[in-house]
Order: C-alpha cells, then sequence, then structure tokens
C-alpha cells in the first residue's frame, strides 16, 4: 500500500481537467455514458466534449422545458405550494436561504449535467465556474446565459485556480465533478473555506484521502455531501420503503456491486469511443486514455460507491451500524488480453501486456451488528450491466437479478414474485411527488433527486443525507481491498470514521417526501 500511495502522489497530475494524462488522472474522473452528449432544450443546443474530442450524439430532452415551468410554477402561493411545499422559492423561512448561490467546479460532461439540473431551479442562482478547458466555460456560459440567468465569474487559468472561486464570498455552496484525484483536495479546500460542499463519486482514493475528509470537516464544522446517485434510483427507494417498515424482517445479508462490460470502453479504435478496436493511452480515446491504466497497476475494487452506497444506507451504517472488517479476493486476469487478441491479433503489442487487476473481485464486508455484504467488481468479462442488489432477512428477499422478491406468508411457498407489484406498492414518497418531473434530470431521475437533496441540505446548512462519514466509509473499500488482495484475502479492519458515535448518531429520515 505505501509503494502505492507514494507512486500516486509522485504522478499527481498537472492539469485536472485534461484526460490525456494517463495514469496520472487514471480512474479519477466518473465515465461519462458517451464521449459527446449534444442536448436540445426549448430550441437551444449546447455541444459537451469529451477527452479533446468531438463525437456527436443527439439526445433529446422533450420534457426539461416542462420540467422548468413545472418548477416554477411551484414556486407561487396557492395551490403550487401545497404541492410542492419543498420547492416554494422565495418563501422566507427561519434558518433557511431563500437564493442558494453555487459555486461549480468542474464543468464538463457530468458537471454540466448537475449546472443544467441546478438551472431548472428558481432558488439557485451559479454565481461563478471553474473549468481550465476554456471550451467548456464557453459552453457553460452559454447554457447559464439561455437559461435566463446572470454571467456568473470564471476561473481556470490554471489548476488551482479553483482556490480564487472558493474565496468568494458570495459563494455558499460548491459542486465539484473534476477528475477523481481532485475530488478530496477540493472538498477539503472547499469545507476549509466555510462552504457547503457535494462531491461526485468516488470520494477518496486512498486511507489518508478518507481520513481528510472526516478531519476536516469536523474541524471546520462545514458539511460534505458525496453526490451517490444511485441511492435515488426508484426500485432503491422502494426496498429501503420495504426494509423500514420490516416486510422482510430482521436484515441477514445483502450484495451489491458494479457489474458492467467496459472491455469496449477500457479498449477502442482511438476514434471512437465504442468502436471495436484494442488501443488505449495515447492510442486510444474517451476513457480508454485513463481508466485502462487501472487495469495494468492495480488489483482493487476501484468503484465500489454504487451499489455500497445503497446498502450501507438500508442497514444504518454509521447511524447505529458500521463496517468492521473486509476481505477481499480476485481472480486472475482474462478478459482484456483475450478481447485484444481476438479483435487484434496475438501479435499485437497490446497483447504482451500484463494486467493486474482481476476480471472479477469479491470483497465480503462484516458490519457490527452480524449482517454480511458481498461486494462484486466486474467489469471486464462479456455480461449484461448489473448492480446486482440482493437484500435478505428472516422474513424474505428482493433480488434486482430476475426482478423478484420472496416474502414468507405472503409469496407462494418456494415461489418468487415478480417484483414490480411490490415495488410499486412501495413506491418511495419521493418519486410518487416528484417523479415525472424528474426522469429527465438524467440518470432515468436518479440525478433529479440527488441535485435536489444537495440543494435543500445546502439551504438549511444542515447535514445532508449522505455525509463526510458515508464518503470515507464508502470509499475505504477501495484502499482495504488493494491490501486484502495483496495479502491473500487477508481480512483488512475499517476505521471507524465516527469515532464510536456511530452507536448513538440517529438514521437519517430517508422517508420524508421532501427530499
Amino acid at each position: 500500500m505505501a509503494t502505492y500511495v507514494n507512486t500516486l502522489a509522485e504522478i499527481r497530475p498537472k492539469h485536472w481537467a485534461v484526460p490525456w494524462v494517463i495514469f496520472s488522472i487514471s480512474h479519477f474522473q466518473r465515465p461519462p455514458r458517451h464521449p459527446i452528449i449534444r442536448k436540445r432544450t426549448a430550441g437551444i443546443i449546447i455541444t459537451f466534449s469529451i477527452f479533446g474530442k468531438r463525437h456527436e450524439q443527439e439526445q433529446k430532452f422533450k420534457n426539461m422545458n416542462q420540467r422548468r415551468n413545472f418548477i416554477k410554477k411551484t414556486a407561487l402561493a396557492g395551490t403550487g405550494i401545497a404541492t410542492l411545499p419543498n420547492l416554494t422559492f422565495g418563501i422566507s423561512k427561519s434558518g433557511k436561504k431563500d437564493k442558494l448561490n453555487v459555486g461549480m467546479i468542474g464543468v464538463g460532461l457530468r458537471g454540466t449535467n448537475h449546472m443544467n439540473n441546478l438551472l431548472q431551479r428558481d432558488d439557485v442562482n451559479i454565481v461563478a465556474i471553474c473549468d481550465i478547458d476554456d471550451v467548456r466555460i464557453k459552453m457553460a456560459l452559454d447554457a447559464i446565459s439561455k437559461s435566463g440567468g446572470a454571467k456568473p465569474k470564471t476561473f481556470g487559468k490554471n489548476e488551482t485556480d479553483y482556490l480564487n472561486l472558493l474565496a468568494l464570498q458570495e459563494v455558499d455552496a460548491v459542486l465539484i465533478a473534476t477528475p477523481w484525484l481532485w475530488h478530496t483536495r477540493m472538498a477539503v479546500d472547499s469545507m476549509k473555506a466555510g462552504k457547503f460542499t457535494g462531491m461526485e463519486v468516488s470520494a477518496a482514493n486512498t486511507m489518508e484521502e478518507c481520513w481528510d475528509l472526516v478531519n476536516t470537516h469536523e474541524e471546520t464544522g462545514s458539511h460534505l455531501m458525496i453526490l451517490e446517485n444511485v441511492n435515488y434510483r426508484r426500485d432503491v427507494l422502494a426496498v429501503l420503503n420495504m426494509v423500514k417498515q420490516n416486510v422482510f424482517g430482521e436484515l441477514m445479508h445483502f450484495r451489491c456491486g458494479y457489474q458492467h462490460d467496459l472491455r469496449g470502453v477500457l479498449l477502442n479504435d482511438g476514434k471512437d469511443a465504442y468502436g471495436k478496436g484494442v488501443e488505449f493511452g495515447d492510442k486510444g480515446i474517451s476513457e480508454s486514455k485513463w481508466r485502462t491504466q487501472h487495469s495494468i497497476l492495480r488489483n482493487a475494487d476501484v468503484y465500489p460507491t454504487h451499489g455500497l452506497g445503497p446498502i450501507a444506507v438500508m442497514d444504518d451504517i454509521n447511524r447505529g451500524n458500521r463496517f468492521l472488517s473486509l476481505t477481499s479476493h480476485a481472480t486472475k486476469a482474462r478478459g482484456l488480453h483475450d478481447y485484444i487478441v481476438e479483435n487484434g491479433g496475438k501479435d499485437h503489442p497490446n497483447a504482451k501486456i500484463n494486467f493486474k487487476m482481476g476480471d472479477v473481485i469479491t470483497s465480503t464486508i462484516e458490519t457490527a451488528k452480524g449482517e454480511t455484504i458481498i461486494v462484486t467488481h466486474d467489469t471486464t468479462l462479456p455480461r449484461p450491466y448489473s448492480l446486482g442488489f440482493r437484500v435478505q432477512g428472516t422474513k424474505g428477499l428482493w433480488e434486482v437479478d430476475g426482478n423478484r422478491i420472496y416474502v414468507e406468508g405472503k409469496s407462494k411457498y418456494d415461489q418468487w414474485d415478480a417484483a414490480d407489484e411490490w415495488l410499486q406498492k412501495y413506491d418511495h414518497p419521493l418519486w410518487k411527488k416528484y417523479g415525472e418531473h424528474a426522469l429527465d434530470a438524467g440518470h432515468g431521475g436518479m440525478d433529479f433527486f440527488v441535485d435536489h437533496a444537495f440543494v435543500e441540505s445546502a439551504k438549511l446548512n444542515v447535514a445532508p443525507p449522505m455525509d463526510a462519514y458515508d464518503a470515507a466509509a464508502w470509499s475505504a473499500v477501495t484502499p482495504l481491498s488493494e491490501a486484502s488482495i495483496a495479502n491473500n484475502g487477508e481480512p483488512q479492519d475499517f476505521p471507524d470514521f465516527t469515532r464510536g458515535n456511530w452507536i448513538k448518531r440517529k438514521p437519517y429520515d430517508w422517508m420524508k417526501d421532501t427530499y
């Protein structure tokens, strides 16, 4: 572990928004679904280029203007207030800001997605943006202008110009969507500047960074929210509702993970992000420029929070329960090598590469209350996409693969129920209230809810649903799994990031219909 950390420090990138640096930014940027997305909103075309290349794909958000009008109308008194009490913008409440001034650090594809969601709200002003890519700055300014917003201050003359954004007194909250290596550094600086901070996943890459997030939060009193959107997926929140209502009985076991065939992403033809090819690094394009280096240099679960975040909430981690220990094992690495040979030939130079990361990495976590959690990272073998959720208790269980539920005494003996009827019955209050207006916000509506929670928490300046302790605990899987695999599956103890306070911390009220 020490060797890796030292190496990481030596290769810290000089340009946080320049993804052609090889392992220097490695997996430090959340992968976009496409190298470029072109959005048309109310006759406006906004183009987002990724990784220095432009590849166009048209994506129409037919209901975005409708959603904007919906949100604005709810700011009016009367019926609108009764319909959406938590979006009554401009109405003073004790201790709550009517307008939130937000600074954006990173306005690439992911950052712009967040920005567009914020632009739909009348209780948010985007007062500053930062990115060292001038093209991205221009696109963001155009989007803000066309939405009717005032021109924000801009930063990005060098890699540390974000510090000047943080120095602005008018900025209340900061949203960070930059390459991963910069997440902790920027979040720490933001909290030290007294800003309410939202940070994209994953939160931290090393154990030192996990502690940096917690220590800074405690020293400054500034709040941090990890923006894990899968916690707001509709089926996930419905199952959380079932857990809260004891449908599955006492919780016993969970499964989750990131299972996504990325071979065609990690390797491509250098011309198209999903082009059939076997190049990466300088000869690749999009994610293959940086993400593939992880498979060469690391053997760890490098992307745990999409699966683990929702399970941690169901199991009250850091709030009455905590992760105790982890053991991890990795299979041999064959997927990428075989893909190269099949598509580039056995004599291709990349066929000689020895990939370090196992094709399937399995981690088992034990909790203080006696549950077990199996977390899987599986990205280099042929398979359909799945986060592999399973929630099991003394009375029944839910499995996302197969879309099935079994509840003893309710389901026919030894027969699965289709999950749809159960999920509809226990549909979460948030989705019932905002669902039809959230769908165009990104990732099937999840982004609407995570951004909404960020804004509402920041307006009140209260602890968010997913805080600094969650960011640390969920992200700690990466360095712990790396250490366990390197030591033949030796158990690794989780630090208690709450310093014993998990025993008395109360769970966040995830069942309310506000945020």
